[in-house]
């Protein structure tokens, strides 16, 4: 496998404006994928994980100021216009986004839709076209695939409607995958099925993935690199297998002790405390810095730099400290 990047994403900030007052909901965020490789983005509600994959699409410039970096296999993204960057979205980076049945159109069929995606991306002609939705939702594993393809949103299944985002996403074979949070509202079993689907879909295809979600066991279960977001930015990053089993960040820490294993009943479980804060009050220090209880001086007057820990690990702490957990999906 060649080491040269797919996506190479660096110093990527965005900004949007309420009422004169700036808004920073991505800040300095920098990562790579490469071919075949899953990146896991994760953190709480409100960390800018979202808007990072819609800032790489150039869907966040339409009403924020992208800036940074976002190169795909040579070409820069951020300066591209759109008419250009239209051939690449859809094409060569799909994305799936959190909830189908605002996402797909009530409208229209999934055949329709799954067309307008062939239509708009590939050159195949029409009767092409529909035998090629047959074999996306076939791929997804929709029973009668043909047979549904004059059916609606609404007559499908939350996991099923889920397949036929994903149907949509790779009819046109993109290289790369954006999936956010694309088990959410999901039970366990049908999530389990959806995110085997995408690892299976995305090794026979040779994409690289990169899946936002907020739960670290799906993380722990289909990535193989991690990057964990706070307050706009990356406090940490590394292989899945080192930042699960020794996190060096306060942050991820409290996330890995808020995932319940073998707690014995009526044990109240464990939350991190405080809350993020707003993106019109983010501190000058360490966004984190009212939540730790490894805090210092230094932490509220000065923001911490994401260094290089060791090989390909990475924490933004001035007093970083890997702690050992016993995370069952991390062994």
């Amino acid at each position: 496998m060649s080491n040269t990047p797919l996506l190479t994403v660096e110093n990527l900030c965005t900004t949007f404006t309420r009422g004169g007052v700036q808004l920073p909901a991505v800040r300095g965020v920098s990562f790579s994928l490469e071919k075949g490789r899953v990146l896991g983005l994760v953190g709480e509600s409100g960390s800018g994980k979202s808007v990072t994959l819609r800032s790489i699409l150039g869907l966040a410039r339409q009403y924020g100021d992208v800036t940074g970096s976002v190169r795909w296999q040579g070409q820069e993204l951020t300066t591209m216009s759109e008419v250009n960057i239209r051939h690449i979205r859809g094409r060569e980076i799909a994305m799936i986004f959190q909830e189908p049945m605002t996402s797909l159109n009530p409208l229209l069929t999934v055949g329709q839709q799954i067309f307008e995606t062939l239509k708009a991306h590939t050159d195949l002609g029409k009767a092409v076209r529909r035998d090629r939705a047959v074999e996306m939702l076939d791929l997804v594993g929709i029973p009668s695939a043909r047979s549904r393809l004059s059916d609606y949103p609404h007559q499908f299944s939350g996991g099923m409607r889920q397949r036929v985002m994903i149907a949509i996403a790779l009819a046109a074979n993109p290289k790369l995958l954006l999936a956010d949070e694309p088990t959410t509202a999901l039970d366990v079993t049908i999530q389990a099925q959806i995110l085997d689907l995408i690892l299976n879909l995305a090794d026979q295809m040779s994409m690289g993935v990169v899946l936002v979600t907020h739960d670290l066991g799906v993380v722990a279960q289909t990535c193989e690199d991690v990057a964990v977001m706070y307050a706009g930015r990356i406090v940490e990053q590394g292989a899945v297998r080192d930042v699960l089993r020794t996190p060096c960040h306060p942050y991820t820490t409290g996330l890995m002790r808020s995932v319940p294993q073998d707690v014995p009943p009526r044990t109240q479980l464990y939350s991190i405390p405080g809350t993020p804060p707003s993106l019109e009050m983010i501190p000058k220090g360490c966004a984190f810095a009212e939540r730790c209880d490894a805090r210092r001086a230094e932490c509220n007057q000065s923001r911490p730099a994401l260094q290089e820990m060791s090989e390909g690990r990475r924490a933004a702490c001035f007093h970083p400290a890997p702690v050992p957990t016993q995370n069952r999906e991390a062994s």
